[in-house]
């Protein structure tokens, strides 16, 4: 056998990480001693694993068809590892990726408390919309991935995780919130502040507003929740939320949460897998510590 773990290991963070400069300080080596790793683990291969565009390194076929049995097997190395010294305990390194809401406000005290039980483990949390998050897990550049918006991708698995709420608001000055009695004609007639598409919180909220018959006229689009807060504060439109983010701003008077029972704006996130990643020891004891539960 002329495969080496160093080899795969090297090949797994270039594909993760992007590039070979990258992946020589994730497994620290040199960038040379990288560019070794790669090219002798192609030879034992006998072909390419990734198309070469300039100084850019593109996943070929081969390449993507080796790219989880390596990260599984190199998983299964390191818990041959530490269940071969006497009690060791497997060291934990692992990138998650969580759409904005998550990210931002459910995921840190979940992940914090694990890190603060396992000392030695490193966690990596990539923050940004729904759909990035999905090509993320899709191309093995995160281990795991939490989203608010819907997965269709055939590659990936989708899990029930955590039960959410968003709220339509505007500023306490503005004449919606002072009307006791909303209907779709008043939020038809408003400028909405939305996030952009690809974000899992307007997709709920614009099949809402779809149900709900009437047309949502977006005056802003901003990347962020808080931008979309800050915009509505300063007196853009009104805009819709998870709770759980706009609360502190409900608490100080900044927002006004406006009472709309005819939309449907609760919501179910969840937790998606690759079909093909390995769940080994790090992984499953970080997704219990998240409160996951992988039998559907």
């Amino acid at each position: 056998m002329r495969l080496t773990l160093r080899q795969l290991e090297v090949f797994c963070a270039i594909c993760q990480r992007g590039g070979v400069t990258a992946a020589s300080s994730e497994v620290s080596i040199s960038q040379s001693a990288a560019s070794q790793a790669l090219a002798e683990l192609e030879s034992s291969l006998d072909g390419a694993l990734f198309q070469r565009a300039g100084r850019r390194l593109i996943l070929n076929n081969r390449g993507r068809a080796l790219l989880p049995r390596a990260l599984e097997l190199l998983e299964r190395a390191r818990e041959i590892e530490a269940q071969v010294r006497d009690g060791a305990s497997l060291p934990i390194k692992l990138r998650l990726a969580a759409s904005q809401t998550i990210g931002n406000h459910l995921l840190p005290p979940m992940v914090s408390r694990f890190i603060a039980q396992h000392a030695t483990a490193i966690i990596e949390v990539m923050i940004a919309n729904t759909g990035s998050v999905i090509e993320a897990v899709a191309t093995f550049r995160a281990d795991a991935g939490f989203i608010e918006g819907i997965c269709d991708d055939a590659d990936l698995v989708s899990y029930p995780w955590h039960e959410d709420e968003l709220v339509v608001f505007a500023p306490p000055d503005d004449p919606l919130a002072r009307k006791r009695n909303l209907d779709v004609a008043h939020l038809s007639a408003a400028q909405w502040v939305l996030r952009e598409a690809g974000s899992g919180t307007r997709e709920v909220f614009m099949q809402a507003a779809q149900k709900a018959r009437f047309e949502v006229r977006n005056a802003l689009t901003m990347g962020h929740n808080e931008a979309v807060q800050a915009s509505v504060i300063a007196g853009a439109g009104i805009g819709c939320l998870s709770r759980s983010v706009v609360a502190p701003a409900l608490r100080r008077g900044e927002l006004k949460a406006l009472r709309t029972p005819f939309l449907d704006l609760s919501r179910l996130l969840h937790l998606v897998l690759h079909r093909r990643r390995y769940i080994g020891a790090g992984l499953r004891a970080v997704l219990n510590a998240c409160g996951a539960k992988l039998e559907k």
